[in-house]
């Protein structure tokens, strides 16, 4: 593992709470946030970042660290950063990028917002909303 490791999303949430200075970054898309829904960080005083992870695209790990510097998270190793997917496989590759990067604190959030399709094909059995963290509809 070439990132900090892996949180399931009650110690994610617990991270955010406990350390004033970790973040929660959420890497799925526009329409995933809209219909979705989006993670809920504000009993922590805390806002999640949203940056997309853009898998495959040509220099998709350079442009994702350059947009976390330009919101203020830099990956100097100190700052706790908790990555939120769909299921837990794009924040993955967003920890290696923020590790490679110089992060020495990038988390990936176990199962992600929605969790891994189950034997039906559908979404929600595990991660975030099914852990009973607060989340909205943005």
């Amino acid at each position: 593992m070439s990132y900090a490791g892996d949180l399931t999303p009650e110690a994610a949430y617990e991270l955010l709470g406990s350390d004033a200075g970790a973040v929660l970054v959420d890497v799925r898309s526009d329409p995933e946030w809209r219909f979705v829904g989006v993670p809920d960080v504000s009993a922590h005083g805390k806002q999640p970042l949203f940056v997309s992870w853009r898998t495959g695209a040509p220099g998709a790990a350079e442009a994702f660290v350059a947009e976390l510097a330009a919101a203020g998270v830099r990956p100097d190793g100190d700052t706790p950063v908790v990555l939120l997917c769909r299921s837990g496989v794009r924040s993955v590759a967003a920890a290696e990028a923020l590790a490679a990067a110089g992060a020495g604190r990038a988390y990936n959030v176990v199962d992600g917002f929605e969790g891994p399709l189950d034997a039906d094909g559908h979404r929600g059995g595990s991660g975030w909303r099914a852990a009973g963290l607060p989340w909205r509809q943005s």
